[in-house]
């Protein structure tokens, strides 16, 4: 027993000295690991170094030989007298000179030594004969390739719909490099364009930076400008450079509609994930302060989160901010958040109202952002209601940095020139304008160290241009990507040489002062309308409706560039005389008349009244807001329309639900569009009965207001998947051949004797065919001749000779064909992609063509896209064609007929009718008036 005793003892002591000992080797291997730093510090360490990189180009990048875009293979290419406008100096630095191109770069502008270019054994040499050349167009608000043309459910990946706030999701990740519209847009001098998801999500995702030419390796990767993802250091070594990425932000009504919110919503999830961002770059910021210090005990891993780890970039300054965002409420919701978690905005895009709060802008986190606008697109939902026109000068007044974007495919990016030319017109001085879509946008990108500029060393991306740039019409002779051409077979159309020159434009110094002053919304209505006797001086031409004419269209006197030689004399809103001042019409037009009002047109014009179809405007006011709206007639193919308004024989007239004193309307007729033609707005096959108004009637009870009360059958015939095209192809042939009883009975009898046209929407040449077939089907069957237009008609230009031989008149209603829908896709560009527009080829078979718009605010611009049609048909294409496309021609393929004396006459002040002229007034004989404007 004793025995045991001691046995157990001594184990006990053994065991006692074992564990004191292996205590002992635990704390001092504890305190050797304290000393030591944990396997992954030296990684952390890099993180934390990254931390404190700058975004900008490397040290050296001024020095490169060779773009890191440059493919191999390319030959060099020398400009030479060119008028280059560069971009530098606030935009205002023109030289006269040569540029050489080599290596993806601009090597030399200006007066290159002969000893540089005998260096060259292969050097492609094309002679501007001194026209413009300016840097390749940078468009900063593109959804190419994200919402792709043709728009197919397959490749539509501009916005995400999992959440409110997505700071994690990539544009490029959709980006489809098979979008018909790239080629389009390089066409219209576009080199480069930031493509961002769309406007779903507060937060929608990482926008890109591309390059507008096909990719050597046929990938979105690519095409891809400065790739911030790019993973191979020796291409990209982030402790040395740090590229900008781009991040798209949307506010307002998009993200509420979305989620179903209000903008409190938005605008709390805006500040919930920007506090997630703050927190983790806080305890990152806290991290590295210890570890670069060595203290690493109880440190852990680095903190990251890659859903998060772009937001926490935007607070490190190291992302450009995009936000879509309209209203004063939105503009201050983003300017606070910015403030509050202290990150800089780069833009506002649409931005309609900012021009009202320049101050708010100026308040943001670090700079004013930058705005990036359209020109003249407004009022197609409420937040846009109160965008102007004269935003652009405005903003630019106050310092406040414009760009001009196209929002491709909203507008079709290949003309965004065309919003420049337009912001110009309206007023923003000629560098800025230029400036808005090249080197501004460069800068706002972080990129204005290559692209945006024709300076050496940079990006070869210039444009050619067959005219100056701001002159409308302006297209590209030759556009070059990286030194490489786009244009493999350019068609070009020789100018006056007066359109090499910066075109005039008007003054809107009033309009402007009045769109501040009425917040937005100043008075449209003419400021005087007098019946007295006015003498129009110095007007440079007159052209008259003439329905007996061939082109329905006169000129009846012209001045032959003489200023001073033409007055024309009106009395109670009728045209008395129309010659010399001294001659005897005028001295008897003058006797016994009354009061006279003398106003000179400094060389103006009098042409005819325009007239606008194509749109809902007359039944809407905005776009977006049903309750403006008149509303959808209901399709008996796909619904029961109530007894009440008389079932399925029921026909819609579009008198009945008309609209006056829209905004749009009277911004239009202020534009010299004095009459619409507009047809009940449906959804399916049978639209309905159109009416004639006048644009500005103040109501329909006015004498004036109702042009002509009913014009054409309207119907539509699409690809909808249910019905089908044959679907509806039975049903307007046994309308035709058998009409039902009713209202709609009525009319297609009508129809039938050719008393009214069948105006039919339609877009394929397929469906045109067949509707070509059964117009001779059904004239053989009745022994009448019926009456078809064709309106939309992007594809007619492929059956012009049939339509011409059916007798079909078409109505184009994009004047710029865009493929954007599968139906509409086969468009005949015109310059420089093909030698001649759809407008043109039509009309050279003989064809009655019309030009419309497809949206209510684009009417004002009508008599800007008659004169592009002009421009673009080298000399094909009268003045007196041009305004019969948007007038008389207009109204004889809807069936208006009204008395030639009868018609509305625009007064232009300072050019022709279709140049950069502004409308002084309008002739109204119906009303006895004149009104000035």
């Amino acid at each position: 027993m004793l025995r045991t005793f001691h046995v157990l003892m001594g184990a006990a002591l053994i065991l006692s000295c074992v564990l004191l000992v292996r205590s002992d080797r635990l704390l001092s291997a504890a305190r050797s690991r304290e000393l030591q730093y944990p396997l992954h510090a030296a990684e952390s360490l890099h993180k934390c170094l990254l931390l404190e990189a700058k975004p900008g180009p490397p040290e050296d990048f001024t020095s490169r030989t060779e773009s890191d875009r440059f493919v191999p293979a390319t030959k060099a290419t020398l400009i030479t007298n060119a008028a280059i406008w560069t971009g530098r100096g606030n935009g205002l630095e023109i030289m006269k000179g040569d540029i050489l191109l080599d290596r993806g770069l601009i090597r030399r502008v200006g007066h290159i030594d002969k000893g540089v270019l005998e260096q060259y054994k292969e050097l492609y040499r094309i002679d501007a004969r001194g026209r413009w050349v300016t840097p390749g167009i940078v468009d900063m608000h593109s959804h190419l390739g994200v919402d792709s043309v043709p728009i197919l459910r397959g490749s539509n990946d501009g916005n995400s719909r999992k959440g409110p706030i997505l700071p994690w999701l990539r544009a490029l990740d959709g980006l489809n490099t098979h979008d018909d519209a790239y080629k389009l847009s390089a066409s219209g001098g576009v080199t480069t364009a930031l493509v961002i998801p769309g406007s779903a999500n507060a937060i929608g995702g990482q926008g890109v930076v591309i390059k507008l030419r096909p990719p050597t390796d046929r990938s979105p990767t690519g095409m891809l400008l400065e790739n911030p993802y790019e993973t191979n250091l020796t291409e990209y070594d982030r402790t040395k450079t740090f590229r900008y990425r781009q991040m798209k932000h949307a506010c307002g009504e998009n993200p509420d509609r979305v989620y179903s919110g209000t903008r409190m919503d938005t605008a709390w999830a805006f500040r919930e994930g920007y506090e997630k961002a703050r927190r983790i770059k806080q305890a990152q910021d806290d991290y590295c302060a210890k570890a670069t210090k060595g203290h690493w005990a109880g440190l852990g891993a680095f903190p990251e989160d890659l859903q998060w780890e772009a937001l926490v970039d935007v607070l490190r300054g190291r992302v450009k901010v995009h936000t879509h965002c309209y209203e004063t409420v939105d503009l201050d919701d983003l300017v606070r958040i910015s403030n509050e978690f202290k990150f800089p905005i780069a833009a506002f895009h649409h931005a309609h109202e900012t021009y009202l709060v320049p101050d708010t802008l100026k308040s943001a986190y670090g700079k004013p952002p930058a705005v990036a606008l359209f020109a003249t697109h407004a009022r197609y939902k409420r937040e846009s209601y109160r965008g102007s026109e004269f935003a652009p000068r405005i903003l630019a007044e106050e310092g406040i940095q414009v760009v001009m974007k196209s929002d491709h495919p909203v507008l079709d990016s290949r003309f965004l020139l065309y919003e420049a030319q337009q912001a110009y017109y309206y007023g923003l001085p000629h560098n800025l304008a230029l400036s808005a879509v090249t080197a501004t946008p460069a800068n706002v990108l972080g990129l204005d160290h290559r692209i945006g500029f024709i300076k050496e060393g940079y990006d070869a991306d210039v444009v050619l241009w067959v005219s100056h740039p701001l002159a409308l019409g302006a297209t590209p002779q030759q556009v070059w990507i990286d030194g490489i051409p786009q244009l493999s077979y350019p068609h070009t159309i020789e100018k006056p040489a007066s359109f090499q020159r910066l075109p005039q434009t008007p003054n809107f110094d009033k309009e402007a002062k009045a769109a501040l002053k009425y917040e937005g919304l100043p008075p449209l209505e003419p400021k005087a309308s007098v019946s007295h006797t006015l003498v129009f001086t110095n007007a440079s031409s007159v052209y008259l409706r003439d329905s007996a004419s061939a082109l329905r269209v006169q000129e009846v006197a012209a001045s032959n560039g003489v200023q001073g030689v033409l007055s024309v004399v009106v009395k109670g809103g009728r045209l008395l005389c129309i010659d010399s001042q001294q001659s005897a019409c005028v001295r008897s037009a003058l006797e016994n008349t009354g009061k006279i009002e003398y106003i000179d047109l400094e060389g103006g014009s009098v042409a005819p009244g325009l007239t606008t179809f194509g749109s809902p405007l007359g039944l809407e006011e905005i776009t977006g807001e049903i309750s403006t709206k008149d509303g959808y007639v209901l399709d008996p193919l796909t619904a029961q329309v109530p007894k009440a308004a008389g079932g399925d024989g029921a026909l819609i007239h579009a008198v009945d639900g008309l609209q006056f004193g829209t905004r749009n309307a009277l911004v239009a007729y202020r534009a010299g569009v004095t009459a619409g033609v507009v047809a009940p707005l449906g959804g399916g096959i049978l639209s309905g009965v159109s009416t004639a108004f006048a644009l500005a009637a103040p109501h329909k009870l006015d004498d004036s207001a109702i042009i002509q009360a009913t014009g054409g059958v309207h119907i539509a015939v699409h690809p909808v998947g249910v019905p089908s095209v044959s679907t509806q192809i039975a049903a307007l042939r046994r309308l035709l051949l058998d009409p039902p009883e009713g209202e709609t009975g009525h009319w297609f009898e009508k129809v039938q004797d050719g008393d009214v046209p069948l105006v039919i929407e339609v877009e394929s040449a397929d469906i045109m065919a067949t509707l070509i077939s059964l117009k001779s089907e059904v004239e053989r069957e009745l022994g009448t001749r019926l009456r078809f237009t064709f309106t939309g008609a992007s594809e007619a230009h492929l059956l012009a000779a049939e339509i011409a031989e059916a007798d079909i008149g078409v109505i184009l209603t994009r004047a710029r064909p865009f493929p954007h829908n599968w139906e509409s896709r086969r468009i005949l560009p015109g310059p420089p992609l093909s030698e001649k527009s759809a407008v043109r080829v039509l009309l050279e078979h003989g064809v009655t063509v019309g030009l419309g718009v497809p949206d209510a605010d684009k009417a004002v611009n009508t008599r800007f896209d008659a004169a592009w049609a002009a421009l673009e048909a080298n000399s094909t294409i009268s003045k007196e064609q041009a305004i019969a496309l948007v007038s008389t021609n207009v109204e004889k393929l809807l069936g208006i007929e009204r008395e030639d004396s009868e018609a509305d006459l625009v007064v232009t002040l300072g050019g022709d009718f279709l140049d950069y002229t502004k409308v002084a007034g309008v002739i109204s004989p119906r009303r006895g008036v004149v009104d000035l404007l």
